[in-house]
């Protein structure tokens, strides 16, 4: 078995357009701890992350309490909406949830997201067979995994899950076929 902890960044300040570099803010990193706090008896073998600074900082404080660097996958990164700010995010989103080939000029569709981040997800299942792994990421991204293995979730789903900092997402593989999904908010309840 594996098992593969998704997390879903801590807040980040969204006053900072710059998808790439944008900081938790502190209460995000304080959440830090207790992302810390809920792996700390999971037996983690490696930690991984999306690129972008708030899904790395959001795993990056557990790593140093385990003594692993955070390894980096690029194809682990958040959803490309476009070159500009999107005002109606919801309507902008629900297009997306309602055709995964939707997308802004400069953006990713949903089945883009999905594809790049199920292969990430398949190379790392082949890399760390049998151990335990956490992975920073992102809200779509996360969504999108949960979409492959879970048609049901989608649209409302998604929307209960954007404010949900950090989301945590329990996968459980055998034999690269998913076996489980469990959901956490950050008091660590069940969804």
């Amino acid at each position: 078995m594996t098992k593969v902890y998704f997390i879903r960044h801590a807040e980040p300040d969204y006053n900072d357009l710059d998808a790439v570099n944008r900081a938790l803010t502190e209460k995000g990193r304080g959440d830090t701890h207790h992302v810390a706090n809920f792996l700390k008896d999971k037996e983690i073998a490696a930690v991984l992350s999306s690129p972008y600074q708030r899904s790395f900082d959001t795993v990056d404080y557990f790593a140093s309490t385990i003594g692993v660097e955070v390894e980096t996958v690029y194809d682990f990164r958040e959803r490309k909406i476009c070159d500009t700010y999107v005002d109606d995010f919801p309507g902008f989103a629900e297009m997306q949830w309602a055709d995964f080939e939707y997308k802004l000029e400069t953006g990713e569709c949903l089945r883009e997201v999905q594809e790049r981040n199920i292969n990430a997800l398949k190379d790392v299942l082949k890399r760390f067979e049998g151990k335990n792994i956490a992975i920073g990421t992102h809200g779509t991204a996360l969504s999108t995994i949960v979409n492959y293995y879970d048609k049901s979730f989608g649209y409302t789903d998604f929307m209960k899950i954007r404010r949900v900092l950090p989301w945590i997402v329990v996968m459980t593989f055998e034999n690269g076929e998913c076996k489980g999904i469990e959901q956490y908010r950050l008091n660590w309840e069940r969804m």
